[in-house]
This record gives C-alpha cells, structure tokens and sequence, in this order.
C-alpha cells in the first residue's frame, strides 16, 4: 500500500480482514466472527498471491521504494498460513468442530 504499485483492491481487501480480524477478537463468544476471519484470511492468501504475480514490475523499473513494498507484501503473503493455523485454533478453542 505504501508505493501504489498494487491496486486499491489489495488494501481494501487487507484492511477489511483486519477489521473483521478486530471484531473476531472483541467478541470472544461468536463463532461466526471467527469463522469470517478465518474464511477472509484465506481469500486474502489467495487474491494476494494474483496481485503479486500480476502487478510485479519489471526488473528495469524498479525503485528501492518499490523493491521494499514488495517485499513487504510478499513478507505479509508468507505469514498468512501461520496466521490461519492461529485463527483456526482460535476456533477450536471457542467450541468449533
């Protein structure tokens, strides 16, 4: 989000995430919330992964500035499958089957 190389439609789909993430944690008895959570992280992993791929600059334009934002994302892009494990015990704990 930082150097406007990916799109709108990666913060939107990041931010909204966390903040379905935020009311996962606020209400500790829903399991609809955390199954949400868990259900957009996913997504996420997958729409960031075409975002990437689509959107990656060439190597003979790319800034430092950009280089880090990618970097960034990618970074962000590989700890989402620990974050779903997280989540989903999460979900266990709350009662999930």
């Amino acid at each position: 989000c930082m150097n406007y190389m990916l799109p709108l439609s990666y913060a939107w789909g990041n931010f909204s995430v966390l903040a379905v993430g935020i009311w996962a944690i606020v209400q500790r008895d829903s399991l609809d919330a955390i199954m949400m959570f868990l259900t957009g992280l996913l997504l996420t992993v997958l729409t960031d992964i075409i975002h990437i791929s689509i959107f990656y600059p060439p190597h003979d334009y790319i800034s430092d500035a950009k280089r880090f934002s990618i970097g960034m994302a990618i970074f962000s892009l590989l700890l989402k499958p620990v974050s779903c494990y997280l989540v989903y015990r999460m979900y266990l704990e709350r009662g999930g089957e």
